[in-house]
């Protein structure tokens, strides 16, 4: 039993899908569980018909919605002969479970309905390549995740039930196995117990994938990804970045908590639990050997790079000059669970505390109102922050050349700077 997962840019064009099937062509007769993300930038798309719908702009989002819906009937109609009028039911059914919100009001919380709307994207894609590849004679068997997924209800970001989920793997997912070699279903998506669909955060078809790849036992999970494995920064932002043959759990977890795009943060612990093996391989060419994380020591890794945008620095200090001791820090680290939210860097003094988070108004509104009982609160704000793990001074002074340093945090392993 092997897990694939495929990311929206390995279906994002007609070719891309036809070399998703070639690759799948190789293992024939094998047991592959496909975890599969919208196609393209389908979740961005999906996300303006969400912010469209809250801000009460229906007709808009109603326009919008229509764009993604052509978008995929178009794919449906170059991939898609004798198999097309089937697929063509199946996705008029998912696009009616959006538009039946879209004509509704908004009364609940923005990150309901962004679950709501954004989930549409999987459900799109894996009808529209399951269908192709029955119709290729890749035979598969199709399955909503959301039926298997149980999760709470912390929308956008939802936790599994861990139990249930796999409870719901052993009934319905491994008996399928026993008929079919291929099954394909949905990352990044699951469901409450009241069926309101719920996402996993962003990136989280690899943790889906992951998921699986735990409770089937499985011997292996691969990522196909349209780079030629993982590297040690982001090409579109370094174009001289190297390529890494070889990483252990701990580095490739370190390197997702500072921020790196390549392995959602959650995705290695269910497979460090049971030593499952993840390879990162490129789908444009299946030949090149790829990345393979495990649980081996691994020595002599280049600087890895990650460097976030958009970020804020929230000043915090004490009203009456008393340390932020015990406390403080403890109301302000339980503000952080209650708002849910992420601090990417904390540095404490005697009397005040900064912390550097991702630019997301609505949350930082919220918890600097809530500080503000306890602290006096300034923002600011248009900052980037800069990690390198394995640092050497020369990456560190080129990277940071001509920037003004806010703050810095440094370990023999791991410098952190804040900038603008």
């Amino acid at each position: 039993m092997k897990v694939f997962k495929f990311g929206g840019a390995s279906v994002s064009t007609v070719d891309r899908v036809k070399q998703l099937a070639t690759i799948l062509g190789n293992y024939q007769r094998e047991k592959i569980l496909i975890v599969i993300s919208a196609m393209g930038k389908t979740t961005n798309a999906l996300e303006k018909v969400a912010e469209a719908f809250y801000a009460g702009k229906k007709e808009e989002a109603l326009l919008l919605f229509s764009q993604v819906k052509e978008n995929h009937l178009t794919m449906a109609k170059y991939l898609l002969v004798k198999n097309y009028l089937a697929a063509e039911t199946q996705l008029k059914d998912f696009f009616t479970e959006v538009e039946w919100l879209l004509h509704d009001k908004p009364q609940r919380e923005f990150d309901y309905y962004y679950d709501q709307v954004v989930c549409v994207g999987e459900l799109l894609s894996t009808a529209i390549i399951s269908a192709y590849l029955n119709e290729e004679g890749i035979k598969n068997q199709w399955m909503d995740v959301r039926d298997i997924f149980r999760t709470d209800d912390n929308f956008r970001d939802a936790a599994i039930d861990w139990d249930f989920t796999k409870d719901k793997v052993a009934s319905i997912i491994q008996p399928l196995f026993a008929q079919h070699d291929l099954v394909i279903t949905q990352g990044f998506i699951g469901s409450t117990d009241e069926n309101e669909s719920t996402t996993l955060g962003r990136e989280g078809s690899d943790y889906t994938a992951a998921v699986f790849a735990n409770m089937l036992d499985a011997e292996s999970q691969t990522i196909w990804k349209d780079v030629e494995g993982v590297m040690n920064a982001d090409p579109k932002q370094f174009p001289d970045a190297q390529f890494i043959s070889e990483l252990n759990y701990d580095e490739v977890i370190e390197m997702a908590y500072y921020g790196a795009q390549v392995i959602h943060p959650k995705t290695i612990k269910p497979l460090q639990n049971k030593g499952i093996p993840l390879y990162v391989k490129c789908f444009l060419d299946k030949n090149l050997p790829g990345t393979v994380i495990h649980k081996k020591g691994i020595k002599n890794l280049p600087p890895i790079i990650v460097l976030k945008q958009n970020q804020v620095l929230l000043h915090l200090h004490s009203k009456d000059f008393s340390f932020v001791g015990e406390n403080p820090t403890a109301d302000l680290y339980n503000l952080f669970s209650v708002i849910k939210i992420k601090p990417n860097l904390i540095q404490s003094g005697a009397v005040n505390l900064q912390v550097c988070i991702d630019d997301k108004p609505e949350k930082i509104e919220k918890l600097a109102l809530e500080a503000s009982e306890i602290f006096d609160v300034q923002i600011e704000k248009g900052l980037t922050l800069l990690t390198i793990r394995h640092y050497t001074e020369e990456a560190l002074a080129k990277l940071t050349a001509g920037k003004q340093v806010v703050l810095k945090q440094q370990s023999p392993e791991t410098v952190q700077v804040l900038m603008k």
